[in-house]
């Protein structure tokens, strides 16, 4: 299950991390993946840029379908092929070219420089293996270890996410749902990674056992070093855990920047829609306020900003030309034409401004 990959001369080819001397362990460039179906084309991700240093936590944050699952398949090499194909882009993991490894070497990577926790712990274990069994496995592919300091390696990773490590004999169905995911956490982190990719780890679990996993998450990614892409649409999660924010739609990252710049500095129209569609526990009685319509159809996206059909402030020059992105400090970025305009603000700014 890999993406195809387009076609790069030689010396355009980035490869392995012998020369790796950057202070950043995963880096994107331009990253574009389409799913070519028989008769339509999914633009799933459209030309996005990242880059996360060492024992930074960034989110990317968005409605379901603006791309935030597939830019993760797409960073470890997985989209599924077909109909999945990475048109374009550069993927860099811990100096690593993702997409030009060989199989076996990406095999190594992945586990090993790179790893992913996927937001269904019931469909990620395997049902018939014990749980001390399938973290084992995962140490055996990476570590110069035999079965026996493999099976001592799983019981410690247990007790590391707060799990006794006798039960590392015991099957998936004995555990709860919060017990999975811990499970699921302590396969991913069973080698250390440099990087670690979370896919929206806390949807499947309630209220309180979300804010367990998401404390015990933070401490290991303190406490172990490791960057972390917390990929998610809930922007509590991202208050709680993030350093950085991208706010993914349709594909593209439309906002860019610190905690503080995308909270108290909002931008983007579609940035503002989030935060107006969250309740407010200090002004009882208020309405939420919803994101009028859907997200285009990623088949058809338009010219220009694909947000314009939502967007309260859209011009006519919304649909006209594609939309270039602005820098708006050394850590902020936006994706929106109104700005052109310099008197141009948010009714969210203006609020923040006029109190």
């Amino acid at each position: 299950m890999f993406g195809k990959k387009k076609k790069m001369n030689t010396q355009d080819q980035v490869v392995l991390s012998e020369q790796h001397d950057s202070d950043y362990v995963l880096e994107v460039s331009d990253l574009v993946v389409h799913y070519e179906l028989e008769n339509e084309t999914v633009e799933a991700v459209n030309g996005i840029s990242l880059r996360l240093k060492k024992g930074e936590t960034i989110g990317l944050v968005g409605e379901t379908g603006a791309g935030k699952s597939s830019t993760a398949l797409a960073i470890l090499n997985m989209v599924p092929d077909p109909p999945g194909v990475i048109k374009q882009g550069t993927i860099l993991v811990n100096g690593h070219d993702m997409l030009h490894l060989k199989r076996e070497e990406l095999e190594k990577v992945r586990g090993k420089d790179i790893s992913i926790i996927f937001q269904d712990p019931m469909t990620s274990l395997n049902p018939v293996m014990t749980v001390g069994d399938q973290i084992a496995e995962s140490v055996m592919l990476h570590e110069p270890v035999n079965k026996a300091e493999a099976m001592e390696r799983a019981k410690e990773m247990l007790e590391l996410v707060g799990i006794p490590g006798e039960r590392a004999g015991e099957y998936p169905h004995q555990f709860s749902g919060g017990m999975k995911q811990r499970v699921v956490i302590a396969i991913a982190l069973s080698c250390n990674p440099k990087c670690l990719l979370a896919d929206e780890p806390t949807t499947a679990l309630d209220v309180t056992i979300q804010a367990q996993v998401l404390d015990m998450m933070n401490d290991l990614k303190n406490r172990l070093g490791t960057s972390l892409v917390m990929i998610t649409h809930d922007l509590g999660v991202i208050a709680a855990i993030c350093d950085t924010v991208a706010v993914m739609y349709a594909g593209k990252i439309v906002e860019y920047g610190t905690l503080e710049d995308i909270f108290n500095h909002t931008m983007h129209p579609y940035t503002e829609g989030l935060f107006n569609s969250l309740p407010r526990i200090n002004q009882k009685g208020s309405k939420l306020i919803p994101i009028p319509g859907l997200m285009p159809d990623p088949t058809k996206l338009p010219v220009g900003c694909a947000f314009e059909p939502r967007c309260k402030y859209a011009t006519a020059a919304c649909r006209e030309k594609p939309v270039e992105n602005r820098q708006v400090s050394d850590t902020h970025t936006v994706l929106c034409c109104a700005y052109e305009d310099p008197d141009f603000m948010l009714d969210r700014r203006r609020k923040v401004t006029d109190e």
